[in-house]
């Protein structure tokens, strides 16, 4: 009997391959940011929600989504995380802040920009949060209790993210790869 070859063809698109490119840059910023001590457990500044607005600019909400969706697992993969409940937290304040992309980002630019979907998004991800930690870990209203502090640190990172996104699109500008 002998060993038979199997080739298989991937062909991948540009769009893919720059989805690849920001999907594994946020998963080393989410890995870099897990090993940051956070005041309150779990809380983190979500730097790899920098690399989703600069995918969204970029590349279109679908893209955006990807990204997204992509460092969760990922990272949660890298972590050991896969499928425990921070992972569930993870997943739900994603889903909640690629919807939330999905409308901000048409709300006119002139007015409402970077920073604004920044916010917006955290935003979103705190909702999604607080909703399953109310939900199935802590089901009681005590969680009620941290609302205004992680209200206030979801604002603070989002600007501080959607700045930091702006100064980088700014600095960086698309590169041409139809070429």
């Amino acid at each position: 009997m002998t060993a038979s070859a199997t080739k298989i063809t991937l062909n991948a698109s540009t769009a893919d391959e720059q989805i690849a490119r920001f999907a594994a840059c946020a998963i080393v910023l989410a890995v870099i940011e897990s090993g940051i001590p956070s005041p309150i457990p779990g809380f983190k500044p979500g730097l790899a929600n920098i690399v989703t607005l600069i995918a969204l600019q970029r590349l279109g909400w679908s893209a955006a989504a990807w990204v997204s969706m992509l460092r969760i697992l990922g990272s949660s993969l890298v972590l050991g995380g896969v499928f425990s409940p921070g992972f569930a937290l993870s997943l739900a304040g994603g889903v909640a802040s690629v919807l939330a992309l999905a409308l901000v980002q048409y709300l006119p630019q002139r007015y409402f920009g970077l920073v604004t979907w920044s916010l917006c998004s955290a935003l979103a991800h705190l909702v999604g949060q607080l909703f399953i930690a109310r939900l199935w870990l802590i089901p009681h209203n005590g969680i009620l209790v941290l609302i205004p502090l992680l209200l206030a640190m979801a604002i603070i990172f989002g600007v501080v993210n959607g700045l930091i996104a702006t100064h980088l699109l700014r600095t960086y500008p698309a590169v041409d790869t139809t070429q």
